[in-house]
Order: structure tokens, then C-alpha cells, then sequence
């Protein structure tokens, strides 16, 4: 089973870009209490965005989302969250995704700059790092958590803002019900195998 471990998140909402607290997720069960305004909501974001890219509800396409240069008293402010989880296989991984908000002349510039995986080779000792574009991150996190990520979305990491969606259309439900189970893979399967059958049978026949 993959679990997460830990945690670093920088220049994030109201986390500093200088911070340095590393979060502990301890096992079997870990709380997070705090304050409003502490960041217990933007812990939940950081896991569901390192794990699946996706950003949360009403982040302004990334732009509130990273801590804001005019507080920092700059132009640009660097933001990266760093997640060490196990693998399905028990092995250990670091899920590194940098990102970079820039005030231009008239408007804010949101940039994820680098997705890094980073692994210990089992035979050195080594650190091996491994570069990767946004949208194969996504692929591979919920692939090496043997998590889809539809679950990863709506059930484990799914926001605050989110999580009435069982309550939402029955379009809406159908979809994201679709997406949890993989039925549209399974439909797709189920179609093949029929059609499999089918071209068999003839091919006896004749």
C-alpha cells in the first residue's frame, strides 16, 4: 500500500517561500488542526496537486494559489512543494513540482517550472533524479501510488470546496463515477472482447 511520509511546501498561499518546517504525515492517522488561516486547507491542496497536478477550486489559474510577490515585497516569488511518499511496491519516492509567479506590468504570469522524481538507486546508494513534463508527472505519481487519479481527486485529497459532489447533477455524478471505477475503460474492454468473440465464431464457421 502507498502511504505518504513527508512534506515541505514553499511560497504557497501563506506558507514563506523561505520556509523550511517539513510536515510528518505519522501512521495510522495524522490531525491537522490549527487556526483559520494556519493552512490546514492548503496542506489537502499541495498533496492533491503534487500527486495529480491538479490546482484547486478558485486558484485563479495558479495565480492565487503561489504566495503573492507584493507581500514579499518582490516582482517574483518561487514556489515548490516536495512530497516523499512509498510506492505501491514499497520504495521510495520524491515528488519535487516548482512553480514561479511574476508581476508584470499589468498582470500576474503563473509558470510550473520544473517536475522532478527523485529515487535512490537500490544498487549505489545514489540519488537519481529524473525530469518530466507536467502533464507525464501526473501520469506517473498515480501510477507509481497505484492510485487512478480520479480517486486521488475526488475521495483521497478532494478540497473542502469539492466534496459535495456525491450531492451534484446526475451528469456531474454519472462523470465523476465513470472516472472513479474506470467504466469507460471497462466498456471499451467488455466491447473488444465481444467483438473478439464475434470475428472467432465467423472465422470457425467459415
Amino acid at each position: 500500500m502507498s502511504t505518504v511520509d513527508k512534506m515541505l511546501i514553499k511560497g504557497i498561499r501563506s506558507f514563506s517561500p523561505e520556509n523550511t518546517h517539513v510536515i510528518t504525515f505519522y501512521k495510522p492517522l495524522t490531525l491537522i488542526v490549527g487556526p483559520n488561516g494556519a493552512g490546514k486547507t492548503t496542506v489537502i491542496e499541495c498533496l492533491k496537486h503534487a500527486c495529480t497536478g491538479e490546482l484547486p477550486p478558485n486558484a485563479r489559474s495558479g495565480h492565487s494559489f503561489i504566495h503573492d510577490p507584493k507581500v514579499a515585497g518582490e516582482t517574483e516569488t518561487k514556489g515548490q512543494i516536495k512530497l516523499r511518499f512509498k510506492t505501491a511496491a514499497g520504495k521510495d519516492v520524491v515528488c519535487i513540482r516548482s512553480f514561479q509567479l511574476t508581476q508584470k506590468a499589468s498582470k500576474m504570469e503563473y509558470k510550473a517550472i520544473e517536475s522532478v522524481l527523485q529515487t535512490i538507486n537500490p544498487h549505489t546508494g545514489e540519488k537519481v533524479c529524473l525530469s518530466y513534463r507536467c502533464a507525464d508527472m501526473d501520469r506517473e505519481v498515480p501510477a507509481l501510488m497505484g492510485v487512478s487519479k480520479a480517486v486521488l481527486e475526488n475521495v483521497v485529497f478532494v478540497h473542502q470546496d469539492e466534496a459535495n459532489w456525491p450531492l451534484a447533477d446526475a451528469a456531474t455524478l454519472k462523470k465523476k463515477f465513470d472516472d472513479i471505477f474506470s467504466a469507460t475503460r471497462y466498456m471499451s474492454l467488455v466491447y473488444l472482447i465481444k467483438l473478439g468473440n464475434i470475428l472467432t465464431r465467423s472465422k470457425v464457421s467459415h
